[in-house]
């Protein structure tokens, strides 16, 4: 792809590449195996935009380079909505090269809030460059209001055949 990278929305014929990605995402910075129904739970309403939307980088058909899932919910304590982030993934072959698909999908995240007019919780959950993605959401998010912490587990850590459909 060129430098001129676009996040374009997600379509159900991106179904497969979305969730090579997600297994992707599960191994690099999963506490536990993906459970692909679950993964498909979120990702097909959302391909829909159904209490969600994803944004994705790549033509329809090919591999993608990227995507953002973004999911309608709400908080525990009230029943107002809020824009949930579960997932900004860059694949690893595109993520020195140039474009900042990273940039890219945090800029589809704060437009697709601004449309909506919802609030837009985002966060990082990993132990792998976390200081990098630290310094990248402040410059698109501003300061954190909170953190993270895993007791009791790291990120990235399970076995990798675990939960996944045998071929």
């Amino acid at each position: 792809m060129t430098d001129d990278v676009k996040v374009r929305v997600g379509a159900p014929e991106d179904l497969d590449g979305i969730m090579d990605l997600a297994v992707s995402v599960a191994k690099e910075n999963g506490v536990f195996a993906p459970d692909i129904h679950k993964v498909l739970s979120e990702v097909w309403p959302s391909l829909h935009q159904h209490f969600g939307i994803v944004g994705v980088i790549g033509e329809i058909g090919q591999p993608l380079e990227g995507f953002v899932l973004l999911r309608i919910g709400q908080q525990w304590y009230n029943n107002n909505n809020i824009l949930e982030e579960r997932v900004v993934f860059v694949d690893k072959k595109f993520r020195s090269a140039k474009g900042g698909r990273a940039r890219k999908l945090c800029e589809f995240s704060k437009k697709a809030a601004d449309e909506l007019g919802l609030p837009l919780i985002i966060g990082i959950m990993s132990h792998s460059r976390t200081e990098g993605k630290m310094r990248l959401y402040r410059r698109m998010f501003g300061p954190e209001a909170g953190c993270f912490f895993l007791y009791g587990a790291t990120t990235g850590n399970w076995n990798t055949n675990e939960g996944l459909p045998q071929s």
